[in-house]
């Protein structure tokens, strides 16, 4: 990602956090400066241009090291963040569930553990706002003993969030419904073309990270075929290992999915950038080899070249106007082997479990009964037939 993109995604970030931008400063520097990232000359400038411009609050578009981030404060004297932080402060303001504050609450206790030195006097003195939401200024506060104890609390319930998780998969898998879960970039469309696919009620916002906490829901094909959807939190470059981990008990419905929709903004001209940010994400929850299907949203705003060059195979639809939603919907039935297959089967009378399978899995056409036998003339989806093998006639 180019210097003014990746400025512009953290300008968008901060607005996203409830910020106002005054100003931005760009440098160029062979390398790092340990002990401020941008130089001791580089930050007095920085100094000067917050007061002219009375900013609160300056953001780092890379990661600080605790002494950086302490050594910048002490020269500017207002609150200093890094990307990281204002991230994690943007899902502490969005996340909705308990899960999803859970592994917030995680992601930034241990981000701040090695930060406590030298922050609590800053904090008090600057009261709150972007940067100390979520676990809040009194726990940032305590000694490590009792941050370390919290985290490891924090583990534990959300092992227990992932258990229930693992039982409510287990569950729809048992129902026979394909899981399909959109992934992409953050504000590529994801939750408008969920909305479109299942008529659900998504939050749907310019703003970066809208959806914190998976959505499911069933997506009907025809001719009693279905999938569950799942809208997920979106991707974006430079993405904080810590809520990778954090978030990794919501991000297993994408490793365990049947199917990905990758949903790409077409009207971005870095579509390859961003198409390998979603890619070492997906790499890094070992979602990596899961087939998926590449769609090219907002393609009534695209020009249709550049789009289209990034990859044969994909899927260009409009979630707004519903433009391609069809297309999408065959095509995901093809991929799924969901196209039904006109079949005969015959089961023991007695046998009423696996017959009500068959009506709740298709449509039956015909149910005779005779003697202890039944036989029923019915539209299967392809990836069932082999679990009735022996019942074919």
């Amino acid at each position: 990602m180019r210097t003014e993109e990746s400025l512009e995604e953290l300008e968008q970030l901060a607005r996203s956090a409830g910020a106002s931008v005054v100003g931005s400063v760009v440098q160029e520097r062979a390398r790092r400066d340990s002990a401020t990232l941008v130089g001791r000359g580089k930050v007095g400038e920085i100094a000067e241009l917050s007061e002219e411009l009375e900013a609160n609050l300056i953001v780092f578009d890379d990661e600080l090291s605790p002494a950086q981030q302490r050594n910048i404060e002490q020269t500017v004297g207002i609150k200093t963040l890094d990307r990281t932080q204002l991230i994690l402060d943007i899902f502490a303001h969005r996340a909705r569930t308990r899960e999803g504050r859970l592994q917030v609450e995680l992601a930034q206790l241990e981000y701040f553990l090695p930060r406590l030195a030298g922050r609590g006097v800053l904090l008090s003195r600057l009261g709150g706002g972007i940067g100390t939401r979520g676990p809040g200024e009194t726990k940032l506060e305590t000694d490590r003993r009792r941050i370390r104890q919290r985290i490891q609390a924090v583990r534990r319930d959300i092992e227990h969030v992932r258990r229930e998780r693992l039982t409510r998969r287990e569950a729809r898998r048992r129902r026979e419904a394909p899981v399909v879960a959109l992934v992409g970039y953050t504000n590529a469309g994801k939750s408008t073309l969920f909305n479109a696919l299942s008529r659900g009620g998504a939050v749907v916002s310019e703003q970066l990270f809208m959806t914190l906490d998976p959505l499911v829901r069933r997506v009907p094909l025809g001719g009693g075929r279905q999938v569950m959807v799942v809208d997920t939190v979106g991707f974006i470059q430079k993405l904080p290992h810590a809520l990778v981990a954090a978030f990794r008990a919501t991000l297993e419905e994408v490793a365990e999915a049947d199917l990905l929709l990758h949903v790409v903004d077409a009207t971005i001209p870095d579509l390859k950038g961003r198409e390998a940010a979603v890619d070492a994400v997906l790499e890094e929850i070992g979602a990596g080899d899961r087939p998926r299907i590449l769609v090219l949203n907002k393609c009534d705003q695209a020009p249709a070249a550049p789009a289209a060059a990034l990859a044969p195979g994909s899927v260009r639809v409009s979630a707004r106007t519903g433009e391609g939603i069809d297309e999408l919907l065959a095509n995901l039935a093809s991929r799924l082997a969901l196209e039904p297959r006109r079949v005969r089967l015959r089961f023991r009378s007695a046998d009423k479990s696996a017959i009500s399978a068959v009506y709740a899995a298709g449509r039956v056409l015909e149910h005779e009964v005779e003697g202890e036998e039944v036989t029923l003339q019915a539209e299967l989806p392809e990836r069932l037939l082999v679990r009735y093998r022996e019942h074919l006639r």
